[in-house]
């Protein structure tokens, strides 16, 4: 086994959106587990939208990287060398505690156990990781979903809005796309979605909104905030739930003020509820969830796209597509 552990390292806090140089590659020994650890060698390593917030200066509600720490990430790892009694070596797990690196010793409490029964590696990581318990933890607790209603997903053929929107159909609502390309688009009709809007060809989005959702949105599941935002909140239904899960949109503003229309009188009016949302408050709902999400794939009502980049070297890069919506479904990097 090779002793060197590439790793991704924060350089410096971005102003604006981060560039490749906002992260610097080290190598360096690789660890050794220690009592009730186990060390892990990276099969595939996940970039997502919250880690922008996490490489910021500002306040966040969670803890951010520091400048020279290794880069914060979920990874799908195997077994290297185990003193924990649950777990030996060539076991594989899940967890969020990993970082951007090949190698990472962690504690064997709370990794999740990779059941290769229920889809493949890569998929906790997605639809059967935070992505998909995202998605339908939200959209029942929050989202509350009846049939005939019409639920209006931003981000929607991403690792999250997919999910909503299939799982909105399950429970016999409406789901209405609203994604960056045309490309998208046809994926969310293939996926089922009653109907979608390239906001990047609308010169009036809240029109194109309010043609897609006549009775307007019932439940609004945001990924993204800004513009987007803006335009459904002059759209919804009587009694809307709003869920409020990404910012994906701030980027490339995340350490300026959030600027955008006052709605309080809207929420009055349509005596709508809106609602953060965190998945890792509902720990206790995880194994059900995965349940669940597992078993509607299986039974051909889950779909799920995910765009894989290969190699450590490529996480930076991998990142940034995501930020500025170069990808396409949930991305991934294969170590």
């Amino acid at each position: 086994m090779t002793t060197d552990n590439k790793t991704w390292i924060l350089d410096h806090h971005p102003d604006g959106m981060p560039t490749l140089d906002t992260f610097r590659m080290e190598t360096n020994d690789i660890p050794r587990a220690a009592e009730g650890e186990v060390l892990g060698k990276a099969r595939w390593l996940s970039v997502d939208p919250y880690m922008r917030g996490r490489i910021s200066a500002q306040a966040n509600y969670a803890g951010g990287v520091a400048v020279g720490e290794a880069m914060h990430g979920a990874a799908v790892a195997e077994v290297i060398e185990s003193h924990h009694p649950d777990w030996k070596p060539g076991d594989l797990f899940e967890t969020i505690k990993f970082g951007w690196r090949e190698y990472a010793a962690v504690p064997g409490d709370g990794l999740t156990r990779v059941d290769p029964s229920l889809g493949p590696e890569h998929a906790y990581l997605s639809y059967l990781g935070m992505p998909g318990l995202t998605a339908l933890i939200a959209l029942d607790l929050i989202g509350d979903v009846k049939p005939g209603e019409t639920v209006l997903v931003s981000a929607a053929s991403g690792a999250v809005g997919q999910v909503v929107g299939q799982i909105a159909k399950i429970r016999g609502a409406r789901a209405v796309a609203v994604v960056s390309s045309q490309e998208k688009l046809d994926w969310c009709a293939r996926l089922g979605f009653d109907a979608g809007i390239n906001y990047r060809t609308q010169d009036d989005l809240a029109a194109a909104i309010k043609q897609a959702c006549p009775k307007g949105v019932d439940v609004f599941f945001d990924n993204t905030a800004g513009p987007i935002h803006d335009a459904v909140m002059n759209n919804l239904a009587l009694n809307a739930r709003i869920i409020i899960c990404g910012t994906i949109s701030l980027a490339g503003q995340f350490e300026q003020p959030d600027m955008g229309e006052r709605f309080l009188r809207k929420i009055l009016v349509a005596r709508a509820r809106m609602e953060g949302f965190l998945i890792f408050d509902h720990l206790d709902k995880f194994d059900a969830a995965r349940e669940q999400l597992a078993a509607w794939e299986k039974a051909g009502k889950l779909t799920f796209k995910t765009a894989i980049m290969d190699g450590i070297d490529t996480m930076p890069q991998a990142f940034l597509n995501l930020l500025t919506s170069q990808n396409f479904g949930k991305q991934v990097v294969r170590v």
